[in-house]
């Protein structure tokens, strides 16, 4: 349960980080909801592996390098399933804003992310 309660904050604060970071490049850059993802989604990907490297997973055992590849993996498959998920909410809905779509697409996007670093990448490894 500790776990989970710990993934769950690193996740609140990657989401804060998407979220400012979205709302401060729409405001203020001529970047539009899409392109302004990729950084957002880039942004919280740091802070949350921060986060759970240190406090909410035990170190698997393997070398930093293949955590790092592995943890990257699930990263960069959970970013894309969010930014798939967003993407379609602001196609199929024209007129949704942008932060609910990203806000619903974190949330969906969280329990592929648990698993894997919690299988993949923090689990035992095979000997």
């Amino acid at each position: 349960m500790k776990k989970i309660i710990s993934f769950l904050i690193a996740g609140s604060v990657g989401l804060v980080a998407d979220a400012g970071v979205l709302l401060l490049l729409l405001r203020f850059t001529s970047f539009d909801p899409f392109s302004a993802r990729i950084f957002a989604i880039a942004a919280a990907m740091g802070c949350t592996w921060i986060i759970n490297r240190n406090f909410t997973f035990q170190k698997g055992g393997r070398s930093v390098a293949s955590e790092g590849v592995r943890y990257g993996s699930v990263g960069l498959s959970s970013a894309l399933l969010n930014y798939i998920i967003y993407a379609s909410l602001l196609f199929v809905f024209v007129e949704f804003r942008p932060i609910f779509a990203m806000l619903i697409a974190s949330g969906l996007a969280t329990c592929w992310s648990y698993f894997g670093y919690n299988t993949f990448v923090y689990g035992s490894p095979k000997k």
